[in-house]
């Protein structure tokens, strides 16, 4: 095993509510209303499947995390067991996949600010938030998992007080509402496939944007004091996250709302508590997401540092970046922060479509990222003994068909958004970046580097 990764001191309950919180944020909060008209009822098998996906992704990259606790993560891992290019690219893949999720999260702190600060300057808000996040990342990883861990608590506390209200709701009656509740509004209207096999395939980006940011549980397993022992422990507990706090929180929703009510308009979060009669439904759930915002840029930070410095360290990235201080990447914070601040007042000026542009673009960069995880993992193997094999402490199940169907289904889904018009756009940016940074990748002569070997 290698021992250059630094133990900074995050304990097992920073790991598991980073692993927790990073699957809970506007896309569950908001983006869910969008995925359920695409697909309807059936949106539950998707939601199912993509958490599936996830989950082996999880597991590969747990099994290369154990092994190998290290700060670059899985862009050290594809550059390890793929070549120079596959770590490059993954690693900035990453990278642009943090800001951009950033970005959209910061601009939405500012939307939702105004809900009670009509007056002030949306600009304001997102300083603020900077200010707070950056500290805490500069800070130290100590401070980056404590503030998690309170952004987390919020999080999950609602998710929980949404089904337990939603429960409520169902099994005494407690709405006023006249339209039908239940599990009859599952088949009611159209069947459980309302929208046919092609409703059900539209709904794959949304979902797996909800997912998005899950791949940090292997940035932050080389800050945890135990890997071997937090890391798994935190990857284990994804089945129950998912079912818990997709699954059923989208199934209550359903059997509540007709799903043709659930319009996008609002949350369908605020519908379940203005069904309870909470007047201030639209306040609560406002703090909740922006609590959510905040925590994805407080991880988005955290992750892109840390990959972009275990980049730099190996010639692929400016060396600026690679400078640390008390094992903190300071530089690629600062410089990350930068990006924020230019990037949100350039979006700003950006019609309100962006917000779908920007989840379309997210999910293309999460599930390229995702697919060069489970390569490298099937890479590594390949690359093992008997002898390897049996020093494993953590290994993926279902080996090797659980990541070739996880394989499978990220191509599936890079086709959609070749298939869809909606989609287009997000793709040919994408690809655009990754034909960009290729470029300089030889421009600069960095294919010609010997990367430091990982040590296994």
């Amino acid at each position: 095993m290698s021992g250059t990764s630094p133990r900074a001191g995050l304990k097992h309950r920073h790991l598991h509510f980073i692993a927790l919180g990073s699957a809970i944020g506007t896309g569950l909060f908001y983006g869910s209303a969008g995925a359920i008209q695409a697909a309807g009822p059936s949106v539950l098998l998707v939601y199912l499947l993509g958490g599936a996906v996830v989950y082996f992704m999880l597991r590969a990259l747990g099994e290369m995390a154990v092994r190998n606790p290290i700060t670059g993560s899985f862009a050290e891992y594809a550059r390890a067991y793929m070549g120079g290019w596959a770590g490059y690219i993954t690693g900035w893949m990453f990278a642009f996949e943090m800001v951009i999720v950033a970005l959209a999260d910061l601009t939405a702190i500012g939307i939702y600010m105004k809900l009670w600060f009509p007056d002030v300057s949306q600009w304001v808000w997102v300083a603020v938030t900077l200010l707070i996040v950056g500290a805490a990342n500069v800070a130290g990883v100590r401070a980056f998992g404590e503030l998690e861990f309170a952004f987390t608590t919020i999080k999950v506390g609602a998710v929980v007080a949404m089904i337990i209200g939603g429960a409520a709701i169902l099994v005494f009656g407690l709405s006023g509402a006249s339209t039908t509740t239940g599990p009859a509004n599952l088949v009611n209207d159209g069947g459980f496939f309302p929208n046919g096999a092609e409703g059900l395939i539209a709904s794959f980006i949304l979902v797996l944007f909800a997912f998005g940011g899950t791949e940090i549980i292997g940035v932050a397993s080389s800050e945890a004091e135990d890997p071997e022992v937090s890391v798994p422990k935190a990857i284990n507990t994804v089945p129950v996250r998912i079912l818990l706090f997709y699954v059923l929180a989208i199934l209550v929703i359903l059997m509540l709302n007709p799903w043709r009510s659930i319009t996008g308009d609002e949350s369908p979060f605020v519908q379940i508590f203005s069904s309870l009669g909470v007047s201030w439904a639209a306040g609560l759930l406002n703090f909740v997401v922006i609590t959510a915002a905040l925590s994805a840029i407080n991880a988005d930070l955290f992750g892109a540092g840390r990959v972009l410095t275990g980049l730099a360290k190996q010639n692929l990235a400016p060396a600026v970046m690679s400078k640390q201080l008390r094992g903190i990447p300071v530089m690629s914070t600062v410089i990350l922060v930068i990006v924020m601040i230019v990037g949100t007042i350039l979006n700003a000026v950006i019609p309100e479509n962006v917000f779908a542009i920007i989840a379309s673009l997210a999910t293309f960069a999460t599930i390229f990222v995702w697919l060069m995880i489970l390569l490298a993992h099937v890479y590594s193997r390949r690359g093992m003994d008997k002898a390897d094999l049996a020093q494993l402490t953590y290994k993926v199940p279902f080996w090797p068909w659980g990541q070739y169907i996880a394989i499978a289904f990220i191509i599936f889904t890079f086709g959609i958004m070749v298939w869809q018009a909606d989609y287009r756009v997000s793709l040919g940016v994408g690809v655009g970046f990754i034909v960009l940074m290729t470029g300089i990748y030889y421009a600069t002569g960095r294919h010609k580097v010997d990367a430091v070997p990982l040590r296994v």
